[in-house]
């Protein structure tokens, strides 16, 4: 195994609504960082990696996120995003959720 570093992933749960080309799937945010999110795979999704999705995360009562993400990796139960691209109005209040998490590089291992 290889040992990487990345930026660090916040544990957080929240409902999402992925969707593509007339395509979308509610799921649930798993952790997110300052580069990507991991999403629970849901039922019946059949993606590739290197699609592009949008992202909508609702936070709370005051806080939507609505980002675009490419599928970087796929497993039996979760979907690991790349942001592509965030709106400039959602930069800062994605920032602000991350907290100190948007600054610090965490260790894992790489299979």
């Amino acid at each position: 195994m290889i040992e990487k570093l990345r930026p660090a992933r916040m544990q957080i749960e929240t409902t999402v609504l992925m969707s593509r080309q007339g395509e979308s799937h509610p799921t649930e945010l798993v952790d997110i960082s300052a580069t990507g999110a991991l999403l629970r795979r849901p039922l019946g999704w059949t993606g590739d990696a290197d699609q592009g999705w949008v992202l909508d995360m609702i936070f709370g009562n005051n806080l939507h996120i609505h980002l675009e993400a490419i599928v970087a990796r796929v497993s039996d139960h979760h979907i690991g995003f790349s942001y592509s691209r965030i709106p400039e109005d959602k930069q800062a209040p994605l920032w602000n959720l991350l907290g100190g998490y948007a600054d610090i590089l965490e260790y894992w291992k790489e299979s």
